[in-house]
């Protein structure tokens, strides 16, 4: 259902938008949970675990009875799927589907084209293209010659027909990853904080790609281990359905400790002292190879930032932090701060229509700034119960400031912002070309503060 159809039918209905840190949290007791009746289990993304099925479906009497003793070791809502390959056992787990070996290729024919652009695949465009072509489902894909695909498509639509055609998601030839590959370092004092395992998980990752770089590799299993202060080791294998850059490799590491740190079950009892990446399957990382030589443009831009990281490691994540444009009505909600080197994606749709939403001050203040609003006696202009001002704003007192005379003014119009109603006011002060400022309270709070100022 589209939301406003669901909120129209359940108005306490709260939406929660997608943030990873808050899924791989309590998916981290899912996967535990897994791993007790099921050995090699691998997180795909927080929500989906892939494991080898042969062996546990032999000792447990079957595919059926191996699935149904995983659906009550979870003990929440969940499906599982059996087929040839990560891929196609993700759609058989979303319909809850046995699929018998060597018949992937046919369960997945009639599925619709649009299901090859899984999170994190980034295959919109592909998919779209494929749809204008006159190419609905996979099966009408897959009928097509793998010499065709590569010449009009590239090799991302090659391996978009293999998956399509029920075949692995690449060749079954793979490099085993030298063991000077490994990345090990330790920690005094323990971690015992996400954001700072985050940032050092960062500096890793950074290291751990440059070594598979030089290799001509990429990684697409990745292990994370770790021991706490008080020797207890923590594991958890990583399975990505396209090679890891940097920065999916410190994704993984952030959402790993989210979920040790903050799981629900089975949390360390010390912060971790050691913390291991395994390349545990690599493939030939040409696409992610970079030129020797970069432009002079590209060459300040990684200067740039490793002074933006040098700037964190001597006063934390935060201190570094850059602007996202982000979907809301007021200033303050469409502009958030995210730290350096975090991932710059809005959690609303900015370009949405959001009704009643002002047009952006040239100057929005982080920390409220104090403002009096009075009448022409000198009494505090006050919200009415019907949403008026008590009088017209003749002067305002910034900070404690002087007064400041208000030439034009308007409004008050009433907003819901952070769970609150808010009321907001614009003035304009200091003669017909003075500054316009953004007043805004709360109903339950007298105090008027500057949201933003106008040029």
């Amino acid at each position: 259902m589209r939301r406003r159809d669901a909120q129209a039918r359940c108005p306490e209905l709260v939406v929660f938008g997608a943030e990873p840190e808050r899924d791989a949290r309590f998916f981290e007791s899912v996967a535990a949970a897994v791993e007790e009746v099921v050995v090699g289990v691998e997180v795909v993304r927080p929500g989906i675990v892939a494991m080898p099925v042969a062996g546990a479906a032999g000792y447990f009497g079957g595919e059926q009875r191996l699935a149904e003793l995983l659906v009550d070791q979870v003990a929440v809502e969940c499906q599982v799927g059996v087929a040839d390959g990560l891929f196609a056992a993700t759609l058989a787990a979303h319909r809850s589907a046995l699929v018998d070996p060597g018949r992937t290729a046919e369960f997945l024919a009639p599925l619709d084209i649009r299901e090859l652009d899984q999170p994190g695949s980034d295959r919109a465009e592909l998919v779209d293209l494929l749809r204008r072509l006159g190419l609905r489902t996979l099966g009408a894909f897959a009928a097509l010659t793998t010499r065709e695909v590569l010449s009009r498509f590239g090799a991302a639509g090659e391996l978009a027909h293999r998956l399509a055609s029920g075949q692995a998601e690449r060749p079954p030839v793979r490099r085993r990853p030298p063991p000077e590959l490994t990345v090990t370092k330790e920690f005094d004092p323990p971690l015992d904080r996400v954001d700072v395992a985050a940032f050092m998980g960062k500096t890793m990752a950074a290291g751990f790609q440059s070594g598979l770089a030089a290799w001509g590799l990429a990684c697409t299993r990745l292990g994370v281990y770790a021991r706490t202060e008080n020797g207890e080791e923590l594991t958890r294998v990583w399975r990505c359905a396209e090679p890891l850059d940097a920065q999916g490799v410190a994704d993984r590491i952030r959402w790993q400790f989210e979920g040790w740190l903050k799981g629900t079950s089975g949390r360390p009892t010390a912060g971790v002292v050691q913390l291991r990446l395994v390349p545990e399957e690599t493939v030939e990382g040409r696409s992610l190879q970079l030129g020797l030589i970069g432009t002079e443009q590209q060459l300040a831009d990684e200067r740039a930032a490793q002074a933006m990281v040098h700037v964190q490691g001597l006063l934390g994540p935060e201190a570094v932090v850059t602007p996202v444009l982000d979907g809301g009505r007021g200033p303050t909600e469409r502009v958030r701060l995210v730290p350096w080197g975090d991932r710059r994606v809005p959690e609303r749709q900015p370009e949405a229509r959001w009704d009643g939403r002002l047009p952006m001050p040239a100057t929005v203040f982080t920390r409220p700034l104090p403002v009096r609003v009075l009448d022409a006696a000198g009494a505090e202009v006050r919200i009415t119960d019907r949403y008026q001002v008590s009088g017209p704003p003749a002067a305002v007192v910034v900070n404690d400031g002087p007064p400041r005379p208000v030439c034009g003014w308007g409004g008050p119009w009433r907003t819901r912002a952070a769970g609150a109603d808010r009321v907001r006011l614009q003035v304009v002060l200091d003669g017909e070309a003075g500054p316009a400022v953004l007043l805004v309270r709360a109903l339950d709070n007298p105090m008027w503060t500057v949201e933003g100022v106008y040029d």
